[in-house]
């Protein structure tokens, strides 16, 4: 697959209004909405470089089609920082054409540079499609989550 025409970069701020069509496209693949309060914290959080809340944008024939948003944080099993993928949206029309791999190579890159010990996400079970890609470029764990919203 020839992917010379999908470009990844950090987001900046002249980005905001594509990402947010994307980002709102994302929740409503995820059934949910947020507040806009949280939005705009979201995109100003990406932005700023005291929070370590990174976001990457994909390209294709210089089209905005994807994001991922990254969190590095310390850990006890490690002296160097983990690399959280939090998100990652590719636009539907654009989805099998090397997009997510692009902004997941993207992420490995910027987790390398950072010298973090390992980039980790997680998916829903059902998402077969994405997960038939990241079994492709990662390993699946046999860990479980569990949640308490608090």
């Amino acid at each position: 697959m020839n992917n010379t025409s999908i470009k990844t970069a950090p987001l900046s701020k002249t980005d905001y209004d594509l990402w947010l069509v994307l980002w709102q496209d994302y929740l409503s693949f995820y059934e949910t909405a947020l507040p806009l309060s949280v939005v705009e914290t979201t995109w100003r959080n990406i932005l700023d470089d005291n929070v370590a809340i990174y976001g990457f944008g994909a390209w294709k024939d210089d089209m905005f089609v994807g994001f991922t948003h990254v969190v590095l944080h310390p850990n006890t099993w490690n002296t160097t920082d983990c690399c959280y993928l939090e998100d990652l949206y590719v636009s539907e029309n654009v989805r099998g054409q090397g997009v997510g791999r692009a902004l997941i190579e993207q992420v490995y890159a910027f987790a390398n540079e950072k010298d973090c010990n390992r980039v980790y996400w997680v998916t829903q079970e059902d998402n077969t499609s994405a997960r038939k890609l990241y079994d492709d470029i990662a390993s699946l764990t046999d860990m479980v989550q569990y949640r308490k919203k608090l």
